[in-house]
């Protein structure tokens, strides 16, 4: 599995996964203005990827206030600016806000300019690691759903490159794998910005795990002939009701999988939860450039001046969900008391 991300201890390389699967290519990030561009510009994409990527974005920008500030209240204000850019990149992927805030509050607490910023350089990587030790053990609670053999239907991108390595929705399916069971992989291509197509495949090819790459449109007529077994996506954000916020075209699936009679499951770490918002209703969908609906890799394919709508992600309401998969287990018909019971809120 490629790396998505890269410490060096002085500066932050993140794989571009909008070059990707043509070229492997790292950009070097130097201050937490580049890692910023980086996450907008989908760079590095992915939720948990996502708050890895801003978590050392504040180990540079904690670098950079070290040389400006004269107190330590300067620093921290400095730390705070930075923090509220990188969470301004991805509006609706909660783990970019609970990995920075998780940084501000360590910088907080330790109150020493001079302490701060390796401090926070060690937390950084320690969100790392723990990201990759969750989703294997996400992984592992799924595997148990799978039968011996089964055909998983997955859109977008909730593997390695969506996170600190393994993956979260691919994380069941490598678990599913290791276990013995034999598992085939449907990937919807995922538009407009292709990440089924040009990442899930380019990743389980990669990993010699057959895939089967399909247009979105094509996923009803693939479940009604009896093909898929099961349904795994990753998620941005989860409400309290166990609402899910996902890429755009998620929210359709599951009510294809509700009338083809087929389990739906979302895969996603704690860090996901957002219980500050009781339903999806209050999930700000991010809208992104209409260049990514007009263009194909640069090619105009619509109209010039014609109106575009491009939301990037869609809710998912938790009825048509079956179950959530956590580092800490599997939320059976999720719903808000089941999500505050299981998750210990």
């Amino acid at each position: 599995m490629l790396a998505t991300t890269k410490w060096t201890g002085k500066t932050l390389e993140l794989l571009d996964q909008t070059q990707l699967p043509l070229v492997k290519e790292y950009v070097v990030c130097t201050n937490y203005r580049d890692v910023q561009d980086a996450i907008r510009s989908m760079k590095v994409r992915g939720a948990p990827a996502i708050g890895v990527s801003a978590a050392y974005g504040m180990v540079l920008a904690a670098y950079e206030c070290e040389t400006c500030a004269d107190s330590i209240d300067m620093f921290l204000e400095c730390l705070d600016n930075a923090a509220s850019y990188l969470i301004s990149a991805r509006p609706t992927a909660v783990n970019l806000e609970w990995a920075v805030n998780r940084m501000l509050d360590k910088a907080r607490e330790i109150g020493d300019l001079a302490k701060i910023p390796p401090a926070l350089a060690e937390l950084a990587q320690e969100i790392e690691n723990e990201d990759l030790e969750v989703c294997m053990r996400i992984g592992k609670h799924g595997a148990e759903l799978l039968p011996s053999s089964a055909t998983v239907l997955t859109h977008c991108n909730a593997g390695s490159l969506a996170t600190a390595g393994y993956g979260t929705a691919l994380g069941v399916v490598r678990a599913a794998i290791e276990a013995g069971k034999e598992i085939e992989v449907y990937a919807d291509e995922t538009r407009p910005f292709l990440q089924g197509a040009r990442l899930t495949a380019f990743e389980l090819a990669e990993d010699n795990i057959p895939v089967t790459l399909i247009t979105d449109n094509m996923a009803a007529y693939v479940m009604s002939q009896g093909i898929i077994d099961c349904v795994i996506v990753g998620a941005d954000r989860i409400a309290a009701n166990g609402d899910v916020a996902n890429k755009i075209g998620t929210y359709g699936l599951a009510v294809l999988a509700r009338e083809h009679d087929i389990p739906f499951y979302v895969a996603a770490p704690r860090s996901t939860f957002d219980f500050g918002i009781q339903s999806g209703r209050e999930i700000v969908i991010e809208e992104r450039d209409e260049n990514e609906v007009a263009e194909i890799f640069g090619q105009r394919i619509a109209p010039e001046g014609i109106r575009i709508f491009n939301p990037a992600f869609d809710v998912t309401p938790h009825r048509y969900v079956t179950a959530i998969i956590t580092e800490q287990g599997v939320i059976h018909s999720p719903c808000a008391e089941s999500l505050r019971k299981s998750m210990a809120f």
